[in-house]
């Protein structure tokens, strides 16, 4: 799996990523149906429109994992005193991977950093910004000052 396939696996999976009840089942049901909805939708344009709702709500059920929330709910469970809204080590560290500088300068590679790797400080903000954005990207609710 690559690095950020490990972040987002971490967040994504949190126990606190589904704060409803309904929520753990409702990711797996959409998913199906929004898949089904689709094909039978096809057919008939009444359905195509009504069914692009239910598509977009199968959407927002998975998208609602809050990724502030399960990693301030991360933070206050840590011994440790972890900048993550603005470090990306501190963000790794927050989720038990590696921090290393070897292992951002892969995850640089895998974000397709194209600045120098031999600047981490930069490479570093930039990290943190680009793992934000793509975490919203890919489902996740992250607040507008992270991105």
């Amino acid at each position: 799996m690559s690095i950020f396939g490990s972040i987002m696996n971490k967040i994504f999976n949190h126990a606190s990523a589904a704060p409803a009840p309904s929520a753990p089942s409702s990711p797996a049901a959409p998913a199906p149906s929004s898949f089904n909805n689709p094909s039978s939708a096809a057919p008939s344009p009444g359905q195509t429109s009504g069914a692009t709702p239910p598509a977009s709500s199968g959407t927002a059920a998975q998208a609602p994992v809050d990724v502030g929330a399960v990693l301030t709910d991360l933070a206050s469970k840590s011994s440790q005193k972890l900048d993550w809204q603005h470090s990306i080590v501190d963000l790794m560290k927050l989720l038990d991977l590696d921090s290393s500088l070897s292992n951002r300068q892969e995850l640089a590679k895998e974000l397709h950093y194209s600045g120098s790797m031999e600047d981490s400080a930069s490479m570093n903000i930039w990290l943190h910004k680009q793992v934000m954005q793509k975490l919203a990207a890919n489902g996740g609710k992250v607040p507008d000052d992270l991105k």
